[in-house]
């Protein structure tokens, strides 16, 4: 199993028994939402396996996610029975430098799951980080959590600590709490302050609630900086403090329970 840390809560603790999430929708549900609670895929890669065939019911290929069904009895995906939605779980990774965010990868590179340990549920990432980019990842199986806290709407701040090379003020960092527009793309606001700085190398802390794809670099980058390491320290109340890269951490229930209670 595998390394029983969590953040925030204290020591680690073993499971003491499912505790009761937020109260969940009655009657009949599409079934994409279904089968992301069950942990098979987010939302919109589910309707993409059913654009694909690849999941049936009763023996029937789907042609629609809007099906609407009480429970998952006689569905399957590529031809196996998909198990009911069990109790949702939030895992911390300390995701290395050089792996993707992602299940597979054509050219062989390797990636996350090559980097977890054997033993754990069907999990999803929580957003991305890029290829070269640590620190921490969530891992859930639950694809409504999932996507709870993917959401910018959601609110929830994301903290990095970038080591970048070049000049900047932090006049200039904090003009990028009015948000940035770069080649046309518009980034919402960034809180950016600078740490430290040795000679022309610095580092820089950034929260933002965005999460857009290759966010930091890009717009260090429109500052003329250039990044040489890139760390994710937070994503809301969870931190990866004390973690490795490589290890990974399950949320005790009760601090998840607690913390799904503030998502808006």
């Amino acid at each position: 199993m595998p390394r029983g840390r969590t953040r925030p809560g204290g020591p680690p603790q073993k499971p003491r028994g499912p505790k009761p999430g937020p109260a969940r929708e009655e009657g009949p549900q599409r079934i994409a939402k279904l089968l992301a609670r069950a942990g098979i895929a987010s939302r919109r890669d589910i309707e993409r396996m059913i654009a694909e065939g690849r999941i049936a019911l009763n023996g029937e290929k789907l042609t629609t996610p809007a099906t609407l069904l009480e429970n998952l009895n006689g569905v399957t995906v590529d031809g196996q029975p998909v198990k009911p939605a069990g109790a949702a779980r939030l895992f911390l990774f300390y995701k290395p430098a050089g792996a993707l965010t992602a299940a597979r990868d054509p050219k062989g590179r390797p990636t996350i799951y090559d980097k977890l340990p054997p033993n754990l549920p069907r999990l999803m990432p929580v957003g991305r980080l890029d290829y070269m980019t640590e620190g921490l990842l969530l891992l859930t199986n639950d694809g409504e959590l999932k996507r709870q806290l993917e959401l910018p709407k959601t609110g929830v701040v994301r903290r990095y600590r970038a080591r970048a090379f070049g000049d900047v003020t932090q006049a200039q960092l904090e003009e990028l709490a009015e948000g940035v527009t770069i080649d046309g793309f518009r980034y919402g606001s960034i809180d950016a302050n600078l740490e430290r700085r040795t000679g022309r190398n610095c580092w820089i802390e950034l929260a933002l609630t965005e999460g857009k794809n290759r966010e930091v670099r890009n717009v260090l980058a429109h500052l003329g900086l250039q990044v040489s390491r890139l760390i994710r320290t937070h994503y809301g109340p969870f931190t990866v403090e004390g973690l490795a890269p490589g290890d990974i951490g399950e949320v005790q229930r009760e601090t998840l329970f607690q913390f799904r209670r503030t998502l808006k």
